[in-house]
């Protein structure tokens, strides 16, 4: 988010699962107490985008909480009703934080965006990231193979318990020459992608004719250049994804409801969140890092 314009200093937070403390007259379906999350992106529910449920498209956002506005890491938010969801029964405080944008994202991703079926075999990149655990577990879920990168041999259990068939360690192994000896040369159906330039070239290389790429990131650098020839001649199909509408937010919350819960790394104080901080860069994380105040 280089390009944000924003001014400091900002509350930080852009996903959050918190509880109403008060409700404004006229609004209805929400009582004090009761758990809800909240859309992350301050959108005008005006727009065309808006008015048909792709609140990721709206036309005249406001701001993404965290980023150019303050975001959810305060004891107080005051919020239109429209941005809030209730969190359904059975669904902890912890696993609903991770609806917003980790779950929601995910779902956007593989369902909406890249059309994910069952049968079909998908490459999931950094599967020990907050992202990459839930792709694999919806991937899963629906019948799906799934082929993961992780970069430390300490995570591969961890990403085959979570229901990945292969997983390779892209440190020893060039994932890319790992997925076609996998798939006896075909390649996957779909790439999900959100390493960015370090990954994005061989990605293609792993898509079977007529595959789907979609990404969501960047982190390795946001430039790259691809074999336009390559593009066009194998037919694949490259998607970008950014953030998800609140459609996706409230099937996420539902598949939490049936059982599916987020891989919590760690779990630590506001006061503390510098250790939290220093857990994410140290790249050993496997899930999520949940905030508590």
């Amino acid at each position: 988010m280089a390009f944000a314009k924003r001014k400091l200093p900002l509350v930080i937070g852009a996903e959050a699962d918190g509880a109403i403390v008060a409700v404004g007259s006229g609004t209805t379906g929400f009582k004090p107490g009761a758990g809800v999350v909240m859309y992350g992106a301050l959108t005008c529910g005006k727009c065309k985008a808006c008015r048909e449920g792709r609140d990721n498209l709206c036309t005249d956002v406001g701001g993404l909480m965290g980023f150019h506005v303050d975001g959810f890491a305060r004891d107080l938010v005051n919020l239109p009703a429209r941005l809030v969801i209730p969190v359904p029964a059975g669904v902890s405080p912890r696993d609903a934080a991770c609806a917003p944008i980790a779950f929601s994202t995910v779902q956007h991703m593989l369902f909406d965006n890249a059309k994910l079926e069952p049968g079909e075999t998908v490459l999931v990149h950094a599967g020990g990231s907050g992202i990459g655990t839930v792709a694999i577990m919806m991937a899963k879920a629906i019948g799906a193979t799934v082929i993961t990168t992780v970069g430390v041999d300490s995570k591969v259990v961890k990403a085959k318990e979570l229901g990945a068939d292969h997983v390779i360690n892209y440190r020893t192994d060039r994932f890319e020459g790992a997925v076609r000896k996998i798939t006896a040369k075909k390649g996957v159906d779909v790439v999900f992608e959100h390493v960015g330039a370090d990954t994005f070239n061989g990605s293609l290389l792993c898509l079977k004719r007529g595959g789907r790429l979609v990404t969501c990131g960047a982190t390795s650098g946001p430039s790259t250049t691809i074999n336009l020839m390559q593009l066009f001649q194998q037919q694949y199909r490259i998607i970008g994804s950014f953030g998800a509408s609140m459609k996706n937010i409230r099937e996420s919350l539902a598949k939490m409801a049936d059982g599916m819960h987020p891989v919590i790394d760690t779990e630590v104080a506001l006061a503390d969140i510098e250790k939290g901080l220093a857990r994410l860069e140290s790249r050993q994380v496997f899930g999520k890092i949940v905030v508590v105040f």
